[in-house]
């Protein structure tokens, strides 16, 4: 620890010397159950509930996390110790940088160990709010360990007569409050029909778009809040300047007032969702893994060098923007040029490795629409199956330099084989019709994507991200 630095907890907040809740955190209730309280719910959703308590308008809405994965322990043992609090850094493109305090979590369920705990906050008829970051394969299974336990608190509410919860998923999703919403009642269905009809008539869930930045933690980012700031805090969240969150208005049992804190309310979202799937999210996937294969490590070096820049005002401009209908308030074509100058922030030192990790959740669910999209009205998809043609040639699991690295992937076993026959069958891997539906059968994309594969093999990834851009 460093010399004079003050451990984070609840008797230090008089002590800091940055920003701290100035409220009473004794007083605040629990409103919001989280589960899956990591580093973007901490950087994002629980920081405008601060923004709320610092106003002194949300004392009945603070949050409890839930943790239902095993590793999850971390965060528990964390947060048990600094009482809830942690320090939120944002870094801005000049590398200066603001942290704050937040305090808005003041509880933590630890489901793994103490099911009944977590159940207990989460069937409470204070407990108003669900929400949810638990990933976009986290929804792949209904019977999975989140939508379990929230559908045993719905059958203790309903059997009690506790108003059913507004339930929020804050994943990257397109219509992720109707795919949380059919998770829920598969897994309410299986158990007693009846439950899932009072579900379906008394719960809500409202869809909602969430853009901010935010890197994982490291090692190196706690002692740099040790250094900069003299906070002891063994998981601080260091993040971006900017941050959105608009989130549909239908709610079952009231809501805090979040218009107050800049979150934009609507009455669908369905614009603001695609904008960000369709540019940022997929925006990530056509940088990373040209980028890896490259050798950038971090994701403002690749967004720095002009020729990745021109590759992704293209897919932005002539193949993703075509797709997308209006968006109010909202040019589309000044937000594509703003991504790229996010993704330039040196301060956040967002990792090329964490974009290109549990690509099988992800370029179904952002890129692979658009390419449908395209395909459906005959417009170009040449940069985007270059994308994929990425993927492939990453998944191989060997860079340029023929050494070895991991692909950290659900579906790695079956992907790094299947990726590595595409010597001999360069259709193999977009056959995989569980990630690529029936692309394969596609001749315009496959023109494209056998160009984009061959490149890759033959050439590799520059001189083939230049033939794109020329």
């Amino acid at each position: 620890m460093v010399a004079g630095a003050v451990n984070l907890n609840n008797a230090a907040l008089g002590r800091l010397s940055i920003e701290a809740p100035r409220y009473a955190r004794d007083s605040v209730g629990v409103g919001i159950a989280h589960i899956g309280a990591g580093h973007f719910h901490r950087a994002h959703q629980a920081m405008y509930i601060e923004r709320l308590l610092q106003q002194g308008l949300a004392q009945e809405w603070g949050i409890c996390g839930v943790g239902v994965m095993p590793a999850d322990w971390t965060m528990r043992d964390v947060l048990r110790d600094q009482d809830g609090l942690y320090t939120l850094i944002l870094v801005k493109p000049d590398d200066r940088r603001e942290a704050q305090v937040i305090g808005s979590i003041i509880d933590y369920r630890y489901a793994p160990d103490d099911p009944e705990a977590a159940l207990a906050v989460l069937a409470a008829p204070a407990t108003r709010i669900i929400s949810l970051t638990i990933t976009e394969g986290g929804y792949r299974d209904p019977d999975g360990p989140a939508f379990t336990l929230i559908t045993e608190a719905l059958q203790r509410r309903r059997q009690r007569g506790i108003a059913a919860p507004t339930i929020v998923s804050c994943d990257n999703i397109e219509s992720n409050g109707e795919i949380a919403r059919r998770a829920v009642l598969a897994n309410a269905e299986n158990r007693d029909p009846g439950l899932a009809r009072w579900i379906a008539d008394e719960a809500r869930f409202p869809s909602s778009m969430v853009d901010r930045i935010t890197p994982a933690t490291t090692v190196q980012m706690a002692e740099n809040v040790r250094r900069d700031f003299g906070v002891n805090d063994r998981w601080p969240v260091v993040a971006e300047p900017f941050a959105a969150w608009v989130l549909e208005d239908e709610f079952a049992d009231g809501r805090p007032p979040l218009e107050r804190a800049g979150v934009l309310l609507v009455d669908d979202v369905a614009p603001y969702e695609l904008m960000k799937l369709r540019l940022l999210n997929a925006g990530h996937q056509c940088l990373a893994y040209f980028a890896h294969l490259c050798g950038f490590e971090f994701v403002h070096d690749a967004a720095r060098d002009p020729l990745f820049a021109d590759f992704l005002l293209g897919y932005f401009e002539s193949e993703a923007i075509p797709t997308l209908p209006p968006v109010p308030g909202i040019d589309l074509h000044d937000y594509s040029r703003a991504l790229i100058e996010r993704f330039t922030n040196a301060g956040v030192r967002d990792t090329v490795a964490r974009l290109c990790a549990y690509s099988s959740d992800r370029i179904p669910k952002w890129l692979v629409p658009v390419i449908n999209d395209n395909l459906a009205n005959d417009g170009p998809v040449r940069l985007a199956a270059a994308a994929v043609a990425s993927w492939a040639r990453y998944a191989e699991g060997i860079d340029e330099w023929g050494e070895p690295f991991e692909v950290v992937d659900q579906l790695a076993d079956s992907l790094i084989p299947i990726a590595r026959t595409q010597y001999e069958n360069p259709t193999a891997f977009i056959e995989i019709t569980a990630v690529f539906g029936n692309l394969a059968a596609q001749p315009a994309f496959v023109q494209a994507y056998r160009w984009a594969l061959e490149s890759l093999h033959d050439k590799g990834a520059r001189a083939t991200l230049e033939a794109l851009v020329r």
